[in-house]
């Protein structure tokens, strides 16, 4: 899957986290900028970082 197609499904479970647990809300910022940041250096680097 690209990360391109990925990151609006990421986006989408991440909302519906936050609504159910607010509480939560820094951990997936987290997790979210990780997760992008490593799609974005493994498309920048010819994809040897697997996604």
């Amino acid at each position: 899957m690209n990360y391109v197609e990925l990151q609006p499904w990421i986006a989408l479970v991440f909302g519906v986290l936050i609504l159910l647990v607010p509480q939560i809300l820094n951990y997936l910022v987290a997790a979210y900028l990780i997760l992008i940041g490593i799609a974005g250096l493994s498309a920048h680097f010819g994809g040897a970082i697997p996604t």
